[in-house]
């Protein structure tokens, strides 16, 4: 192990991942979401089969949840993602401006899988309430974070894939 990584270990990773999407993702997407929203304003009855608008049973809320999340996915798409730096130390984990006490977290994992072009670092907080933390490792040593965390922290061995919710946003590229 380097010698700085004795007491802290420090990396840049972007913000966000932002996935390659072909012209087909947006058609597709932008298709769907019109569905959704036409179909939050108009019901469809089979019996005689007829299309009511405004009917009791339409959900406006879910249309502008809809219009809302394509909002804010194009205007996530036309920037692009900053560096924010990663720290490991004696004290916790700063990840850009934001701080966890270690004794916040209840385990990490690193989850190394070069086949599936995985390498991250998983915090689990002791707060339920609070979201599962990944952290891209890059082109780090994933042995060497794992080392430096195990002085401070309980591992996860049980996992041994990425999360299901982060497969699907890979899958789905969102």
């Amino acid at each position: 192990m380097p010698q700085d990584m004795k007491t802290q270990v420090v990396w840049e990773v972007p913000e966000f991942r932002k996935p390659e999407r072909s012209k087909n993702w947006y058609i597709i997407a932008g298709v769907l979401a019109f569905l959704m929203i036409f179909f939050s304003f108009f019901s469809l009855s089979l019996s005689p089969l007829k299309l009511a608008f405004l009917a009791s049973n339409n959900n406006f809320l879910f249309a502008l949840i809809i219009i809302l999340a394509a909002t804010i996915m194009i205007i996530i798409e036309s920037r692009e993602p900053k560096m924010i730096r990663v720290k490991l130390d004696i004290n916790g984990v700063k990840l850009g401006q934001n701080f966890y006490e270690y004794d916040d977290i209840k385990n990490f994992c690193v989850l190394y899988r070069p086949k599936d072009s995985v390498k991250n670092l998983y915090f689990e907080f002791k707060n339920n309430m609070r979201p599962r933390l990944s952290i891209p490792l890059r082109s780090l040593d994933a042995l060497s974070v794992r080392n430096f965390l195990k002085r401070y922290l309980e591992e996860d061995l049980e996992r041994t894939h990425p999360p299901v919710s982060e497969q699907l946003t890979k899958i789905l590229k969102l």
